[in-house]
């Protein structure tokens, strides 16, 4: 769920100081909750930009790419600096 997908995150960033990022996956949680994750804890988003094929072919329902600038006005919107 997405509160377990925040928890996990948020717990991440506690607990792993061996971890220079905790990355917040797009096309699994979606573009929404990658926004969230940012708050959360999560200091890099990870994805495909172009077309993600392997999370689709199992039934992800999340867009298969995402541009640059749409990336960009994520982390802007999310109030973070990319």
């Amino acid at each position: 769920s997405a509160f377990d997908d925040m928890r996990t995150i948020a717990i991440s960033r506690l607990m792993l100081d061996n971890f220079d990022h905790i990355k917040a996956y797009w096309i699994n949680i979606g573009v929404q909750l990658t926004q969230m994750a940012l708050t959360f804890g999560s200091s890099d988003i990870h994805g495909t930009l172009i077309e993600e094929r392997i999370s689709h072919a199992v039934g992800a329902l999340t867009s298969s790419g995402i541009t640059r600038k749409e990336l960009v006005h994520l982390i802007k919107t999310a109030n973070k600096v990319p």
